[in-house]
């Protein structure tokens, strides 16, 4: 078996348990399917079972057109397409009801007994087999299943900032996938490859460039790149997923075609109607166009005295013809703001530029805002504009690739996080209005809604640097098909799917994993005040490293206290942007959570929190905590030797000395930094230097 990793979560592991191979044997040694079968998601789905049965059991199957020769046999196909699944399936089935719904079924009679597996389209048969395999390599009885699934969420999306020369940013697992020195690698089969893990895990579109499209990216939408784009195109398509490209926004300059990008001139309308019609004449199912502009000095509409609604339904425009979706981030601040004045908050950024629009943008728009108000910190509250705008289209946008949580060079797992972000009640329509449902479209009357998140994937063997990063990448689709499902679920599920059965290796990762997020928000920045980082890298401890920037990511610590006042009554008044409910919470310091205080509060370091410590003993307490609970796994996984390979437990061993190093220290710069700011003793007499 190769365990560097590359195979992921579909490592096909054989089973040991040799009543539960029989049992699959009996099923698996004929595959039913539609006549004439055509390339597509449900010939992927045969092509997987091939791979997947002789790994498993050790056995080869068969391939029948309609028709089983044997008494035991497995029907792939979409509804109604094959006899078996007619007579298997049945009367209303809820899950079939959505174009992306399932059932897995297991039908004994006298005659026969098989296993249908049976999609609303091609696409819902193939996420219907991975869900088998998960079952099989998991060890479940298929004796008797009766299944019926349908994802939570229509967009189900993968944002990927790689950029042609090759490099990623924000990227932490070697090389782009896609690029090299420029040229499209269509002819990688490490594309496919893929394509099949994101197939795996539901996800249905991947936007495959940067959102900071630069000078060579912008040909990916004309006819020096088409041809090329179109062939990866293809091979998503064959799992299910439609490409999106991210477009400069200023292209009509950028390729010299027109002088302007103003979103109210007819040239640039007219050149983006043709730019339009050729893309989807290469690529018909093409999914859209990605946007960042007006932000982080990117261009945008600002430049022409134009608003977010003139620039995104410009590009709508061009696209509706064709069923195409404008995704427009809404990451749009002052980067050029000045610390010495406190009144300009970079959290109220989002709200102020967005929320006045609501009701200018075209149906087929979608604005794509970050999970919280500043980016992607360890801790920050949930962003007040998701759900704000109640007659405009919306996705969630998280981050998997791990830019302030460690690079996948510390364990991270944030499926925890991103599951406190779903169930945050935004009361936006009352009690019950949480992220969860506003981004399943079940609050407001959207057209379009979704979650998206930046990926953590390179051309490393293992995908993502750190073989524990991969359950991020996982965790993130499990979690869009079903929110229900608990992080200790997907985490179960993730380990034994790459790790095996054995229960001690189970437990002992998967504790691991649901204390990962703690203890690396224990040792770095304190209650939600975030941004303690060197300036750029996002690595590594640096207090001050933003605090006298551009950046507006400020934490005004002084000898007196720390953090960031942003309260209606004497603050930046950002704590108003939310409805009343969580206003009122967070605007008083005596109710306001410890783990976002700093966030919300300025406050002494003698302040005494919810849990009884005062601020600075906290800080005290927590880094050095952090500290000995890196040291605690360590030694726990080195207790793992004799059952991991030693590729992986050897390499994952690596990563966990080098996060050590760096939790020390996060641990010394911290203390110290705050122990001569306060010159506060530590209680415990521990060495701060």
């Amino acid at each position: 078996m190769n365990n560097s990793g590359y195979e992921a979560w579909l490592r096909y592991d054989a089973i040991e348990d040799e009543q539960l191979v029989q049992s699959y044997r009996k099923y698996t040694q004929e595959i039913i399917v539609a006549p004439k079968l055509e390339a597509g998601p449900i010939q992927s789905a045969v092509i997987e079972l091939q791979l997947a049965i002789p790994k498993l059991v050790g056995m080869t199957s068969t391939i029948n057109e309609g028709q089983a020769v044997n008494d035991n046999f497995i029907v792939v196909g979409t509804k109604d397409s094959i006899s078996y699944i007619s007579d298997a399936v049945v009367g209303p089935i809820a899950a079939l009801s959505s174009n992306e719904g399932y059932v897995i079924k297991t039908i004994t009679s006298e005659q026969c007994s098989y296993i249908v597996v049976a999609g609303a389209t091609d696409k819902a048969t193939l996420y219907g087999v991975f869900h088998l395999l998960r079952l099989m390599q998991q060890g479940e009885s298929v004796e008797a299943l009766n299944i019926q699934e349908a994802p939570k969420y229509e967009l189900r999306m993968i944002n990927h900032w790689d950029n042609m020369d090759g490099s990623i940013e924000r990227g932490y697992a070697g090389q782009s996938i896609f690029y090299r020195d420029n040229e499209l690698l269509v002819d990688s089969p490490r594309i496919a490859d893929y394509a099949r893990l994101m197939a795996s895990i539901g996800i249905n579109g991947i936007a495959i460039n940067n959102v900071n499209v630069h000078h060579h990216e912008t040909f990916l939408i004309t006819q020096k790149l088409l041809p090329k784009v179109a062939q990866i195109a293809t091979i998503f398509r064959s799992y299910g997923i439609k490409l999106f490209l991210s477009v400069n926004y200023a292209a009509t300059i950028e390729l010299g075609e027109v002088d302007s990008a103003d979103p109210l001139d007819e040239r640039v309308q007219e050149w983006w109607k043709r730019k339009a019609a050729e893309v989807y004449a290469a690529i018909p199912d093409f999914g859209g166009f990605l946007v960042k502009a007006d932000s982080e000095n990117r261009p945008g509409p600002f430049t022409y005295g134009r608003d977010h609604a003139d620039g995104a339904n410009m590009l709508a425009v061009a696209l509706q013809p064709f069923g195409g979706l404008v995704l427009w981030r809404c990451f749009v601040y002052d980067c050029h703001q000045d610390w010495r004045d406190r009144s300009t908050d970079r959290a109220r950024a989002a709200y102020d530029h967005f929320k006045p629009l609501d009701g200018r943008f075209l149906d087929n728009v979608i604005l794509q805002i970050k999970n919280g108000p500043m980016d992607f910190q360890v801790r920050e509250p949930v962003s007040p504009l998701f759900g704000a705008m109640e007659q405009t289209n919306q996705v969630m946008e998280f981050q998997i690739t791990q830019e302030y949580t460690g690079q996948q060079r510390h364990v991270c797992y944030l499926v925890p996080q991103w599951k406190e972000v779903l169930q945050f009640d935004t009361h936006r329509k009352g009690e019950g209005s949480t992220v969860q449902e506003i981004a399943a479209g079940n609050i407001h009357p959207y057209s379009h809604s979704g979650i998206a998140a930046v990926t953590n994937i390179g051309d490393d063997d293992n995908w993502t640097g750190h073989h524990l990063s991969q359950v991020n990448l996982f965790g993130y689709g499990r979690l869009l098909w079903n929110p229900e499902q608990s992080s200790e679920q997907i985490a179960q599920e993730w380990t034994a799917l790459t790790f095996g059965t054995n229960r001690q290796v189970q437990q002992m990762i998967n504790t691991f994993l649901m204390e990962s997020w703690s203890i690396y928000e224990s040792y770095t920045s304190p209650l939600g005040v975030g941004w303690m980082v060197k300036p750029h890298y996002h690595y590594g401890p640096d207090i001050d490293g933003y605090e006298y920037s551009k950046w507006g990511t400020y934490h005004f610590a002084d000898h007196k206290g720390i953090g960031v006042n942003r309260t209606v009554a004497d603050g930046t008044g950002y704590i108003g942007q939310y409805e009343a409910a969580n206003a009122q919470v967070y605007e008083d310091i005596n109710t306001c959570p410890d783990e976002l205080l700093l966030f919300f509060h300025h406050v002494p370091y003698t302040h005494v929190l919810h849990s009884g410590k005062t601020v600075i003993q906290h800080i005290y307490d927590t880094h050095f905590t952090g500290v000995e609970r890196v040291r605690y796994w360590i030694s726990q996984w080195n207790e793992l030797n004799d059952l991991i390979d030693s590729e992986r437990h050897t390499h994952i061993l690596g990563r966990l000395e080098v996060q050590l190093e760096n939790a020390k220290q996060w641990r010394d710069i911290v203390n110290t930094y705050f122990y001569r700011k306060s010159g506060i003793e530590d209680d415990a007499g521990r060495t701060i230097y």
